[in-house]
């Protein structure tokens, strides 16, 4: 009972991040805030900066910056390749992902590939 409530769980999780409506007037109002009102503005704004050396507080770690970590996609070719997840976590359409999950990864053909061009640093 507890992995189906998990596969439930997981199949329908990309359906509610957007589930809030958008006021879209505010939206207009808020950006029409931080335009800037001129060139001017934005040179001045450039010449008074300041220029700082990063202190060790704002290093940010190359995971974060490369956004994709092979290794990552492995473990979820592995451990959940049938939900295809790691084409998921690499940013495959949807409607690829949805067909590989209907076709069982190509009757574990496509999945291999996937493993195959992961590997080789080529999936992306």
């Amino acid at each position: 009972m507890k992995n189906l409530l998990f596969v439930a769980m997981l199949l329908t999780s990309s359906l509610m991040f957007a589930s809030f409506p958008v006021n879209k007037q505010n939206v207009a109002k808020d950006i029409e805030q931080f335009e800037i009102q001129s060139e001017s503005d934005f040179v001045n704004t450039l010449e008074n900066a300041e220029i700082k050396a990063p202190s060790s507080e704002d290093a940010v770690t190359p995971i974060a910056v490369a956004g994709y970590d092979k290794w990552v996609a492995v473990a979820l070719w592995f451990f959940l390749g049938g939900f295809a997840a790691h084409r998921w976590y690499a940013g495959k359409p949807v409607w690829a992902n949805i067909l590989f999950i209907i076709t069982l990864g190509g009757l574990g053909i496509w999945a291999i590939v996937d493993l195959i061009n992961i590997l080789t640093d080529n999936f992306q």
